[in-house]
């Protein structure tokens, strides 16, 4: 099966703390169902110190799961479905269920 939501989509929260904001996947993690989304379930770890990097309090994006996510319609931003089309030269792409717009390039 084609996956519905791909890393780079610009994508809207359904539910939870973070309901109705959006964001940009920047991560996909498909074994666990689960997206990394800019801005989304922010959360704060404490970190020891390393070589590398300073200890402290830091704060970054954990994983959503994909039943709280919808992709954000192309036309107004509003969340969509998303379903398949073959074009006439035989490329599958995502169409937003919404509009009717297609989501890939």
């Amino acid at each position: 099966m084609a996956a519905k939501i791909k890393k780079g989509d610009t994508v809207v929260v359904l539910a939870g703390r973070d309901k109705g904001k959006t964001g940009v996947v920047l991560q996909m993690l498909p074994t666990d169902s689960k997206a990394v989304v800019r801005g989304v379930n922010v959360v704060r770890r404490h970190q020891r110190q390393t070589q590398t990097q300073e200890a402290g309090i830091v704060a970054k994006e954990a994983p959503i799961h994909l039943s709280n996510l919808a992709v954000a319609d192309p036309k107004d931003g509003k969340p969509s479905r998303v379903g398949f089309k073959v074009l006439e030269d035989g490329r599958k792409v995502r169409v937003a269920k919404r509009s009717g717009d297609q989501i890939d390039g």
